[in-house]
């Protein structure tokens, strides 16, 4: 391909993205839709405000909220270093909600460009890293247990009769009330984990406390867990606690 072709090229994109951008004022606010699409395929937006220096570019808040109202909250230290991580690569700000970005007229395309990059990027947490979710939901178990005052020790490998080594993420001590507790978190309940999660407990129990019980816990923020999957474990005596109905387990896992 020619150098000419390649220049072509650039400028079919940036007249691509110049047709599909749509503007819109809105007080003494300018919104700015993009042609770039979130989680949900709905398109993503800025919004631009002048201020003394120059002007203020912010998504109000959205992307965010977007990902707290869907499960995904930053609130340990590892989850805020994440996203700190990904504004300090693209110069942006934290302001409550909002993510922002300070330009000038001279690097607008600059900084609306490095804002929809950290946009797409904080969604991505969600979307693209599925195992960084599935810690994040462990997370949230832990802490969980840790506000009730749930004694408990984490990540603990058993070896089942069968020789292979199983991971499970709690284990609750007896007591006068009720046996060990031996918890797994799922955070994807889908048929390949839950069977996992079966043959990990069919195979350590064997070599567990006789009335050792396990509970797998089952994040349904964005999936309604399936009377198969209900069914499934506790033909393996597995207790499914669903994350939304946690409260009701409550007194199972303090006594």
């Amino acid at each position: 391909m020619s150098a000419l072709d390649c220049y072509q090229l650039v400028n079919l994109y940036a007249d691509w993205l110049k047709e599909r951008v749509k503007l819109k004022t809105i007080g003494d606010i300018c919104e700015l839709t993009t042609p770039f699409i979130d989680r949900h395929n709905d398109y993503l937006q800025i919004y631009v405000k002048a201020t003394p220096s120059g002007m203020l570019l912010t998504d109000d808040g959205y992307t965010i909220r977007d990902l707290e109202m869907s499960g995904l909250e930053f609130n340990t230290d590892r989850r805020k270093n994440e996203l700190k991580s990904i504004l300090n690569g693209l110069g942006v700000t934290l302001c409550g909600d909002s993510l922002e970005v300070e330009a000038r007229p001279d690097n607008f395309a600059h900084k609306k460009h490095n804002l929809l990059q950290t946009m797409l990027a904080v969604n991505d947490l969600f979307v693209l890293a599925p195992q960084k979710v599935a810690s994040f939901f462990k997370e949230d178990v832990e802490k969980y247990l840790s506000l009730h005052d749930i004694r408990f020790t984490k990540d603990i490998n058993f070896i089942g009769k069968s020789g292979f080594n199983h991971h499970f993420d709690f284990v609750i001590p007896p007591s006068k009330k009720e046996p060990e507790r031996v918890l797994r978190t799922i955070n994807s309940p889908t048929k390949n984990n839950v069977s996992a999660m079966i043959f990990s407990w069919d195979d350590a129990r064997k070599i567990r406390s006789e009335n050792a019980i396990a509970i797998a816990v089952l994040n349904d923020q964005d999936r309604e867990i399936t009377p198969d999957t209900i069914h499934a474990l506790k033909a393996y005596e597995i207790e499914p606690i669903a994350w939304s109905k946690r409260d009701k387990y409550l007194e199972r896992l303090v006594a």
